[in-house]
């Protein structure tokens, strides 16, 4: 079960990302897929510029919310800015990082792979290749 605290932190904090005009908002519940954390809370930004800028606030929102910040990668570069809050993790993408990433689509519930059919062992006799004679 999700951490009510913990989606009320995201909650939170998408609200303060949209005040400063983050696109995209999205917010993954990782629920039963991450053993890191709850959820993701990914938003794109128009120039490097911006993506420091909502990096900065999410900072600043753990800072008055007096939270242990585990994290931040990407600063320099600030094309794709992680912030590690514990059990929500920011991502703050320019919209080609984001596009090429694609986050919500890797972590979906269903881009899991599905489960194999078990292979009878005779069947599985018919689908080994044959050996190639060197």
């Amino acid at each position: 079960m999700t951490n009510p605290e913990s989606a009320a932190l995201a909650a939170d904090l998408v609200k303060r990302l949209d005040d400063k005009k983050a696109k995209d908002v999205a917010v993954v519940d990782l629920e039963g897929r991450s053993g890191f954390a709850d959820f993701f809370v990914i938003v794109t930004g128009t120039s490097t510029t911006h993506v420091s800028t909502l990096a900065n606030e999410s900072l600043a929102f753990a800072h008055e919310r007096k939270i242990n910040v585990r994290g931040i990668e990407g600063m320099g570069e600030s094309a794709w800015v992680l912030v590690d809050l514990g059990d929500v993790l920011i991502h703050v993408f320019l919209q080609e990082a984001r596009e090429f990433y694609n986050l919500e689509r890797l972590w979906s519930p269903q881009a899991r792979p599905a489960k194999e059919p078990k292979i009878k062992e005779k069947d599985q006799e018919k689908e080994k290749p044959a050996m190639i004679q060197a």
